[in-house]
């Protein structure tokens, strides 16, 4: 699908883009929010087959369940699973046994974070950060490094440790906005410094504490990164990690990125992850939330009537991520949207008719009022509607 010509007509800003999710790992720690081991498979497995690049799937060394999950994780999918580990011997050595392609090891560098977290100097981080490396680069794994709270640490050290990881070997280096204080051109002005400093492959993992999660995400593919950990509908720790389906669907729609993910089952990830989670989906959520393809007001469902490109962004359509499309009755709804839906059960109403039954539904919605089809047809019924076959 072309992107529309207009003052935003550019796609050309991102190369190549890669989604690691995180959702049965940082997803997990939502506060309240807890899978079990049948979540973790079946949530997995579908992250498995609509192509996910890298799936967290815990920290094993936090209990033996969380190890057999991972474990079976593993074992049972086609993509890279990752395994979380501290800069602690006993957590590294849990990852490799689960048998994870990928080891995750991350470490705290920010002066606040080591004095009040890790109690740990600077000297310490960068010598367990390189030790821990290194022993995942020897059991011929993976390594990803994280500097936790990138953001918020003194660029000159975060440097120097991103230097020492290198050195020992990382193959990823992961860029955390672990409190989530970046901003889009901030994100992107750091992450190019680091691509400039090392060879390894960048990603970042941002946080939405201010809303910024996803925008910060692509800020980092556009400086050079080539992927981003993301969580389903952006659940994690406070206020959540940049949403899955907002990153895969603005790369795919919005930079012409083929990432390579099936979206058409985008929704269906959705709702299983919101389920499982006992966290609800706001209404207004992008891409997944109930109103994301849903038109009441009276402008808005003529237009899209005539053509779903009038209100809709036109290069993602509810197709896209499996959902699908919905004209609302309430207070703002016009004529048109009352004919279709009088036509699509069967009525043919007469112009006056439309106008009357549309001033009822108004009516009805000002009060607060739900208008389901029920009501609808009541109201047609009312008016002294003619069903379609039976009008003269």
């Amino acid at each position: 699908m072309e992107f529309f010509q207009g003052t935003l007509d550019s796609t050309s800003e991102i190369d190549e883009a890669r989604i690691f999710d995180t959702t049965l790992r940082d997803g997990e720690q939502s506060p309240r929010t807890s899978f079990s081991y049948e979540d973790k498979r079946e949530i997995a497995a579908v992250l498995d087959e609509m192509g996910t690049h890298v799936i967290e799937a815990g920290f094993p060394v936090n209990s033996d369940a969380e190890f057999e999950a991972v474990r079976d994780i593993a074992d049972s999918t086609r993509t890279t699973t990752a395994g979380l580990a501290r800069v602690v011997d006993k957590d590294v050595e849990a990852a490799l046994d689960s048998g994870v392609e990928m080891v995750h090891v991350f470490c705290s560098t920010s002066d606040v974070q080591l004095q009040d977290s890790m109690h740990a100097s600077r000297e310490a981080a960068v010598e367990r950060s390189v030790a821990c490396v290194e022993r995942v680069k020897d059991a011929g794994v993976t390594a990803m490094f994280s500097p936790m709270d990138a953001t918020r640490t003194e660029e000159a050290f975060l440097m120097e440790v991103i230097d020492a990881v290198t050195e020992a070997g990382a193959d990823w280096i992961n860029i955390p906005d672990t409190c989530g204080v970046a901003t889009p051109s901030r994100m992107g002005e750091l992450i190019g410094k680091i691509v400039d400093q090392t060879d390894a492959y960048i990603d970042v993992h941002t946080h939405d504490d201010f809303g910024l999660a996803a925008a910060n995400a692509l800020a980092g593919y556009e400086a050079g990164g080539v992927q981003a950990q993301v969580s389903v509908n952006g659940i994690g720790e406070r206020a959540g990690n940049a949403a899955y389906e907002e990153v895969v669907m603005a790369l795919e729609a919005l930079y012409d990125v083929d990432t390579g993910i099936d979206t058409t089952r985008i929704t269906e990830l959705s709702r299983l992850v919101e389920e499982l989670s006992d966290m609800p989906v706001p209404g207004n959520k992008p891409v997944v939330g109930a109103n994301a393809f849903s038109h009441e007001s009276g402008i808005h469902a003529a237009g899209v009537l005539e053509n779903t490109d009038t209100f809709e962004p036109g290069v993602m359509t509810p197709e896209m991520v499996g959902a699908t499309r919905e004209f609302v009755l309430g207070k703002h709804t016009g004529t048109h949207s009352v004919r279709q839906r009088l036509v699509d059960v069967g009525f043919d109403p007469t112009d006056e008719e439309v106008r009357e039954v549309t001033r009822r539904v108004k009516d009805f919605g000002a009060e607060k009022q739900r208008v389901t089809m029920d009501v609808l047809e009541r109201f047609a019924r009312e008016v002294g509607v003619a069903r379609e076959e039976v009008r003269a």
